[in-house]
């Protein structure tokens, strides 16, 4: 592939001069690479890029293969590295990209998909799979705590107790992925655990109490219609909230104004756009961080940044 053209807004285009090549790393369907629904989707990937004029190699692992099969596909004479799968998928190639030259392209085959949506790219596989293969370029902001990066966001308190009682219950076969999250949610809602926390900031020091601190790679829209959409991602910022209601009922209040799209930044939450904080506590020494859905747990202190355009993605022209 010819080198990229560099046009404004640290954007640019693949030279379409001759057929890309793209490696596609798909999270495997079903949680198996081995199983049919995965070689369908595997066959459906491929036949979508021969369509689209496109050479690609696809292959379908299990998330603990993804982040070392990014590492290859980099290094690889691959034009573009794709992944296909959720937000949790995407951050699995970040570490390998951030900072390059190779973009990523994207296929939104998860549940939620916030990143892809976020950056304009077609929810159907065919009109995604013609996206990359157009080739248009954009660099984006990355989060990151203690060397680890996010895509859309960082949380503390009762989500990640939520998102790991979830995964428990559904790795024992109690449910799928939804009913298995509303149990899980109804039962942190019992425990109600919250997070004491110093946050350091540029400017000032504040000591909260609270069921949720929120760090967003950039900022979140909190109006009717568009709770938990970012106008832009490429402002060099990260954006903290703190719910200020410690109660339980008045937790259970703001889920609901969440979920109606009713959310006062204002009234709800403490927040402020910055460069960089950091999350201190006064005994722990590790604590459960959420990082675009998926839970770990991390040293304290938690210290925070923002990478400016750190990641070259593959999007629709218009979002470019």
């Amino acid at each position: 592939m010819d080198a990229l053209r560099h046009v404004p807004r640290s954007s640019a285009s693949i030279t379409p001069s001759k057929v890309m090549k793209a490696s596609v790393l798909l999270n495997a369907a079903a949680g198996s690479v081995d199983s049919e629904e995965t070689a369908q989707q595997v066959a459906r990937v491929l036949a979508a890029f021969r369509t689209a004029g496109a050479e690609a190699v696809v292959c379908a692992l299990e998330p603990s293969g993804l982040p070392t099969a990014v590492e290859k596909a980099v290094r690889s004479d691959a034009d573009v590295v794709v992944m296909g799968g959720g937000d949790g998928t995407l951050n699995c190639g970040v570490g390998a990209l951030a900072g390059g030259d190779k973009p990523l392209g994207i296929l939104p085959l998860g549940t939620l998909n916030h990143f892809a949506k976020d950056l304009g790219i077609p929810m159907d596989l065919d009109e995604a799979v013609r996206t990359v293969v157009a080739g248009h370029v954009r660099a984006v902001d990355l989060g990151e705590v203690n060397g680890r990066f996010f895509l859309n966001n960082s949380s503390l308190g009762i989500y990640p107790e939520v998102v790991e009682e979830r995964d428990q219950i559904h790795d024992r076969g109690s449910g799928s992925k939804w009913p298995a999250m509303l149990r899980a949610a109804l039962g942190q809602l019992r425990r109600f655990p919250v997070v004491t926390a110093v946050l350091r900031l540029p400017e000032r020091t504040l000591t909260v109490t609270s069921p949720l601190v929120f760090i967003g790679n950039n900022r979140y829209e909190m109006k009717l219609f568009a709770v938990g959409r970012r106008p832009q991602l490429d402002r060099g910022e990260l954006w903290l909230y703190v719910a200020r209601n410690r109660s339980r009922a008045g937790f259970l209040g703001l889920a609901v104004k969440a979920l109606l799209g009713r959310l006062d930044p204002a009234k709800d939450f403490e927040s402020e756009g910055l460069p960089a904080l950091e999350v201190a506590s006064f005994w722990r020494r590790s604590i459960q961080v959420a990082l675009d859905g998926e839970v770990m747990r991390l040293s304290m202190p938690l210290r925070y940044r923002v990478r400016p355009r750190a990641l070259r993605v593959i999007t629709p022209p218009a979002a470019a």
